[in-house]
């Protein structure tokens, strides 16, 4: 299922101009992998099966982070937090799940937006004592 998602993100990323593709911060021996987009990207049923709602004016937003240092570039499960925030400072707490697919491992909020609108996002990351930062990016968001 991981795969598909994943599949399907890549995909819609690829034929789209106006979301980013995904993004990388590399921290130490962790690649944080991070990306932003509407929730209709998601097909229905993948979104029905973890429970995302599809909508114009929500956002997902997936992170999944990796340990470099293994061999295989393993998933770690972290702890996550975060915040988002429009133009006029308008801050939502954003609630990130956390979604395992066999051996995969990313975390998943929702974010309400509208039409045109940026928002900054905050989220701290933690790995026991091994990872502990903040990734900070803004994204871009329009109703289809």
């Amino acid at each position: 299922m991981f795969r598909a998602i994943l599949s399907v993100l890549i995909l819609t990323l690829a034929f789209v101009g106006n979301v980013s593709a995904e993004q990388k911060q590399k921290v130490g021996n962790y690649d944080i992998h991070y990306v932003a987009l509407s929730s209709t990207f998601l097909t229905p049923s993948i979104a029905k099966s973890y429970g995302i709602k599809r909508s114009s004016y929500i956002g997902i937003i997936n992170i999944s982070v990796l340990d470099t240092s293994q061999e295989g570039n393993p998933p770690v499960p972290v702890e996550i937090s975060g915040i988002a925030n429009n133009l006029l400072d308008a801050r939502i707490n954003l609630k990130f799940r956390e979604i395992r697919e066999g051996k995969a491992i990313y975390y998943v909020a929702e974010v309400p937006y509208r039409d045109d609108q940026e928002i900054n996002f905050k989220v701290a990351i933690k790995y026991n004592k091994k990872l502990n930062t903040q990734l900070k990016f803004k994204q871009k968001f329009y109703v289809e």
